[in-house]
């Protein structure tokens, strides 16, 4: 009986041992993000664009010689699910998060990161992403300040708008390139005639443009998602209010051609250079491995700056020959000029990506677009 019970311990003990040296032999990436819901399509093209860099570095032998597993959380873009998603992430043994795609995702998931000693990238361009100023926390996008700026300066230098309208929903990246705009344009002397605020997800905003249509706007500048955007164009043409009408960068998704129809035609989005235009080698290259993987090109722009936040973090292993998060992020809080699929990749020590660079596009009434200026 003795010896029976000998070898079970030792068998125990073996699998213990293979089991440790499997794991060892592997690392976990997280991936945060809305794989389900209204923003399903960026979620799904950031988790592809995530696959794609890591079964390409795992084909090469892997990081630091460990396979790269990909633990994905669908946080639906909610900032309750987000919190969830941290905390299943974390103990699902991650040393890096890739996500999410809305601004109030990803600060709902931030503190757990931190606590934790996980490292976080994301797309989010809200200002209090940075606020707390997390060693863990690195935006791969450009902040509200820089878009607002650029847009002021559009608006009141370049198309000389009289009488502009800034509408927003009540999320914290929306809210708040909102008020970064308006901000902006008074700044330089410009006039918002009205700053309104719209309930995502309402389907019918007509009240809230017939009171527009009263103040005869030259524009109407929309700061929230695609998904209320191509409605609201779609509306103000049905209500004939004759005046331009630009959407900031999370307005531009494939979905705000379908929700507006006929109406995008003559839409100005204002966002980073489209992934097909983007002039960098590591533009070409991952562009096309992307679309012969998947038989589809990227949703937007928000997935290649994902792919390049998990590109930057797996140089920062590999620089640093380490796992260690905290060498990692010293690391990246001091990278300059890291050659990006959307450009050079700089890192301030605050872990704010430096270097925006934004194009203003209208849409044709083929869909394309035509680039305006930058």
């Amino acid at each position: 009986m003795r010896k029976i019970k000998n070898v079970a311990k030792a068998i125990a003990f073996c699998a213990t041992v293979a089991s440790s040296s499997l794991l060892a032999d592997t690392v976990k990436i997280g991936v945060q993000a809305p794989i389900t819901g209204k923003y399903a399509n960026e979620g799904q093209g950031i988790e592809q664009f995530v696959k794609l860099i890591v079964n390409e570095k795992n084909a090469q032998g892997g990081l630091l010689g460990k396979q790269i597993e990909v633990v994905t959380c669908d946080d639906e873009a909610k900032a309750q699910k987000a919190a969830v998603c941290a905390r299943k992430l974390v103990n699902a043994g991650v040393f890096a998060v890739i996500g999410s795609y809305t601004s109030g995702a990803t600060e709902a998931a931030q503190a757990t990161y931190y606590r934790n000693k996980v490292l976080q990238t994301s797309d989010g361009t809200s200002d209090s992403l940075i606020k707390r100023k997390y060693w863990t926390f690195f935006r791969n996008s450009f902040p509200n300040s820089a878009q607002s700026d650029f847009t002021a300066d559009y608006f009141v230098n370049q198309k000389n708008y009289k009488r502009i309208v800034v509408l927003s929903d009540y999320s914290s990246y929306s809210e708040g390139l909102g008020d970064a705009t308006e901000e902006s344009i008074k700044k330089i002397g410009g006039n918002v005639i009205f700053r309104g605020k719209i309930k995502s997800g309402t389907q019918n905003f007509t009240a809230m443009l017939t009171k527009i249509k009263s103040m005869n706007p030259d524009v109407i500048y929309y700061s929230g998602y695609y998904t209320d955007g191509g409605l609201l164009r779609s509306q103000q043409k049905q209500l004939g209010i004759d005046a331009d009408f630009v959407g900031g960068d999370s307005n531009d998704n494939p979905d705000f051609l379908k929700l507006a129809g006929s109406a995008a035609e003559g839409t100005v989005l204002i966002n980073f250079p489209t992934p097909d235009i983007l002039p960098y080698k590591e533009a070409k290259k991952y562009l096309k491995a992307y679309e012969d993987t998947y038989n589809m090109k990227p949703p937007s722009i928000w997935a290649v700056v994902n792919a390049d936040g998990l590109r930057a973090i797996m140089h920062g292993v590999e620089q640093t020959k380490s796992f260690d998060t905290k060498k990692i992020s010293d690391f990246l809080h001091n990278l300059k000029d890291f050659p990006g699929i959307t450009g050079p990749v700089t890192f301030r020590e605050d872990g704010e990506r430096i270097g925006a660079e934004f194009m203003v596009y209208e849409i044709q009434k083929d869909g394309s677009y035509k680039v305006l200026g930058k």
